[in-house]
């Protein structure tokens, strides 16, 4: 029970819900045990003594006994369920709240379908234990307790009898327990799998097509899909072979059980009243035992489901505030960064980026040029605290960026990523979504700023036009000027671009920086791949495996003829116009 107690803060506040449940699901339980007194009052008192004046009034009565049970029945059905929902709704909002505050370094490694079956089936699984199947194992307890005790004042005989069958149908619950959960937690674990598989590939859709690799994503699912298929034939057989063994041995406990009840109404030892009574009151006690393999099944993948969901809620969180964070009032950062010896190593052995100094000054410009894997996108992780550095230290205004709030500390920056991501909403809504509260003018100020306002207009629906899951529907180079757009509106006190113009086109790029320019008292850092993109900043910074290759302005670099000034050879050789004879050897050679 371990795993439910570490789950207890999420459904013990609904407890009186689930305490009203079990209490009308007991009464309806205990009302039940009414029938086979009325039944043996028919036969011992009413038939057999010929009082059929009697019979009128006993069915008045079994029907009153019937609507107050179905009444109690329906009380356990509302609050059960009332009770599993609101848990359910706790635990939705506690994995998602978890979801967001979840370092970077956990989604590093999980899988967007995995993270979705643990969010819905799971949690659904969890649901419905706590709201349905806890109160029947109360019940279960509850119809042994009570069946015993009426069945004892009929004849303790056969109920010794029938409690001497119990070890051995106990016994064969606890063994099929013991071999179902392994099982069952490898369904749960296969269908997180075939998920993540089916998520995968629609995410990938356009690479899958484009590379034609259609009939592999085919077979990959179907591998996925036939181990899936093994595992629950697997748990099948396990079942299969529970059920009749259960089955065989429980008829078998009811037919010694009616020999010996018969043997004693021979021997006017017990009434045939008391004999059908007894009958009806032995599935009080074999009938849940009988059942003991489905709760179990349940509650294993209620236990399997709740492990899954705990995993995530109780994950270490890396990055997170200290106790004794330092607040930082909206408006007050200058935007000065400093990087002090900064080391830092993803796998903790082998250095991605190692003792970077850095000096910005506020209000200016950095730009931070390299190949790739060469550190540049890492620097940016760690200014954002998505990790934090092994060696060193990364100061803002004079402060250790890790002895700040980390709330504050982004609501000062803004950030536009290499991967363009665009939500499932309208442009208007894709730009404001950094500050949430924004008027008109200002988010068409934003879109001017990056040239996006002119292909925006020619949508169909302008700034309402909704664009699909990533941004579909736009080509690269609209995606990264809206998302720039998204940047700019919070008149951040830093701007980090990373490699945010790569898609737009070099007339489109010098306007963007043109706009850029005129944002004033912001700190901005430029990583890109194009000199064109990062040649009017305030210093470049060349990055190679990791360390500074070479420092300077755009000018100052060229003079010293090292990587900078070769790949500016080399991207100006590129972009340099071809001569006509060139051009024309070219097109015979296509012909």
């Amino acid at each position: 029970m371990e795993v439910f107690r570490s789950l207890k803060e999420y459904y013990w506040r609904e407890r009186k819900l689930l305490v009203l449940a079990i209490v009308f699901l007991l009464s309806s339980t205990a009302l039940g045990l009414v029938y086979p007194l009325l039944l043996r009052y028919l036969i011992d008192d009413v038939i057999m003594k010929g009082q059929f004046e009697k019979v009128l009034g006993l069915a008045v009565l079994m029907i009153s006994v019937v609507a107050v049970k179905a009444s109690f029945s329906f009380a356990f059905g509302h609050f059960g369920g009332l009770a599993g929902n609101r848990i359910a709704f706790n635990l939705r909002n506690a994995l998602y709240r978890k979801l967001q505050n979840l370092s970077f370094s956990y989604y590093d490694k999980a899988k967007t379908g995995d993270l979705m079956s643990r969010v819905t089936g799971d949690l659904e699984t969890f649901r419905h234990f706590m709201g349905y199947e806890l109160p029947h194992m109360f019940n279960f307890c509850a119809s042994i307790l009570f069946g015993s005790a009426v069945m004892f004042t009929i004849s303790w005989k056969l109920t010794l009898f029938v409690l001497a069958s119990m070890p051995l149908l106990i016994y064969l619950a606890v063994r099929f327990q013991s071999r179902v959960q392994p099982a069952l937690r490898s369904i749960r674990t296969s269908v997180s799998q075939l998920t993540a598989v089916v998520q995968e590939n629609i995410s990938g859709v356009r690479t899958v097509k484009a590379f034609g690799r259609e009939p592999y994503e085919i077979d990959k699912f179907a591998r996925q899909s036939e181990s899936y298929k093994d595992i629950s034939v697997k748990t099948g057989y396990i079942l299969s072979n529970y059920i009749p063994v259960m089955e065989w041995t429980v008829n078998l406990s009811v037919v010694i059980l009616m020999g010996a009840g018969g043997y004693l109404v021979l021997n006017n030892a017990l009434t045939l009243g008391e004999l059908v009574a007894f009958f009806s009151l032995v599935w009080y006690i074999i009938g849940p035992l009988w059942h003991t393999g489905h709760h179990i099944n349940i509650y294993a993948q209620s236990k399997t489901s709740a492990e899954r969901v705990s995993e995530v809620l109780h994950h270490y969180v890396q990055i997170k505030d200290k106790a004794d964070a330092k607040p930082m009032p909206a408006g007050s950062v200058e935007g000065r960064i400093r990087f002090e010896d900064v080391t830092f190593a993803y796998d903790g052995k082998t250095p991605a980026l190692a003792h970077i100094d850095i000096d910005v000054r506020p209000g200016t410009a950095i730009g931070i040029l390299g190949g790739t894997g060469s550190g540049k996108s890492t620097i940016i992780q760690l200014l954002m605290r998505a990790y934090d550095v092994t060696q060193g230290r990364i100061m803002l205004d004079g402060n250790d960026i890790r002895d700040l709030r980390l709330e504050d500390l982004r609501r000062e920056m803004a950030f536009v990523f290499q991967e363009t991501f665009l939500f499932s909403s309208t442009i208007r809504n894709n730009i404001a979504y950094g500050i949430g509260d924004v008027s008109m003018d200002e988010i068409i100020s934003a879109a001017k700023l990056v040239q996006a306002h002119d292909f925006i207009m020619e949508l169909p629906e302008g700034y309402d036009t909704v664009v699909g899951e990533r941004g579909l529907g736009l080509s690269g180079g609209q995606k990264q000027r809206i998302a720039i757009a998204r940047a700019l509106i919070k008149r951040p006190k830093l701007l980090i671009l990373d490699d945010a113009t790569s898609a737009v086109d070099m007339e489109t790029e010098h306007a963007i920086q043109m706009g850029l320019s005129s944002l004033q008292d912001c700190t901005v850092i430029i990583i890109a791949h194009r000199i064109s993109s990062l040649q009017h900043a305030d210093e470049i910074i060349v990055l190679d495996e990791g360390r500074i290759a070479e420092r300077g302005t755009h000018r100052e670099l060229l003079n010293r003829h090292g990587r900078y000034a070769e790949t500016y050879r080399i991207q100006h050789e590129d972009n340099a116009p071809k001569k006509p004879e060139a051009e024309e050897r070219r097109l015979v050679y296509h012909e």
